[in-house]
């Protein structure tokens, strides 16, 4: 059964900084590209970070509004992949999710919430 469990949410100020961790199973997560995603209320859920197989150069994408401030990363080891966030800003309050793109597997997801 294939799970994907984020977390590391919660609530920061601006300027702040969190790492958020999708823990996968179920499925041999080293040969698989991961992805994060976020969805702010009222609005459409957006790609934020995209990491390839370390088998073919581990590339990164990440969306132009996270760019510069958002890292994401894997250890294949642990198969989990992760979302260093920082500098945040009050847009990027969302819930957060993980996603394995190929076969369209998502997490609930894990609030984050940029406020003062």
């Amino acid at each position: 059964q294939v799970q994907l469990v984020e977390s590391g949410g919660g609530l920061v100020q601006p300027g702040g900084s969190l790492r958020l961790s999708c823990a996968a199973s179920g499925f041999p997560f080293s040969i698989y590209n991961m992805r994060w995603y976020r969805q702010a209320p009222g609005k459409e859920r957006e790609m934020v970070a995209h990491i390839g197989t370390e088998y073919y150069g581990g590339e990164t994408i990440y969306s132009s509004s996270v760019k510069g401030r958002f890292t994401i990363s894997r250890d294949d080891l642990k198969n989990t992949v992760y979302l260093q966030m920082n500098s945040l800003k009050s847009e990027d309050t969302a819930v957060y999710y993980c996603n394995r793109p190929t076969a369209g597997d998502w997490g609930k997801g894990t609030l984050v919430t940029v406020s003062s």
